[in-house]
């Protein structure tokens, strides 16, 4: 498998994250906030590593956005802008696989929703050339 194929399974695999999770939060009651907020988690992460696996380096298995936003600030400055937005969607990946204490509210997973489109969405504008729309909060 070439370079561009496999790029287009990172951003694939992403894209079909996020579209469940966009599903799940408008077609089932009561809403699953903790699987939705984990499915924004692990797109934005997807799309994240895409973007350094264009850039010929094999994506860590990590799960921290902040360290893959830094890793990707290497190639592109304007990554910081994605910051705080990875360190709110980190919090996704481990804590709702798992019985815990985490309350999820609505509010928190549209936030989580938005923040992973802004990811894909930066991401892709950087991949394709473009130069990225601002994304702070």
């Amino acid at each position: 498998m070439d370079k561009a194929e496999i790029l287009k399974k990172w951003l694939a695999r992403g894209e079909e994250e996020l579209g469940v999770a966009v599903h799940l939060s408008t077609t089932h009651h009561p809403t699953p906030t903790e699987t939705i907020c984990y499915l924004c988690q692990q797109s934005a992460e997807k799309y994240l590593k895409g973007y350094i696996f264009s850039h010929d380096i094999e994506p860590e298995k990590i799960h921290i956005l902040e360290d893959l936003v830094k890793t990707s600030e290497q190639y592109n400055s304007d990554f910081s802008s994605l910051l705080s937005k990875a360190f709110f969607l980190t919090k996704y990946a481990i804590l709702p696989r798992y019985p815990n204490q985490l309350e999820i509210t609505n509010d928190d997973m549209k936030i989580a929703i938005q923040y992973a489109k802004d990811v894909k969405e930066f991401v892709l504008q950087v991949l394709n050339g473009e130069t990225p729309t601002s994304y702070q909060l």
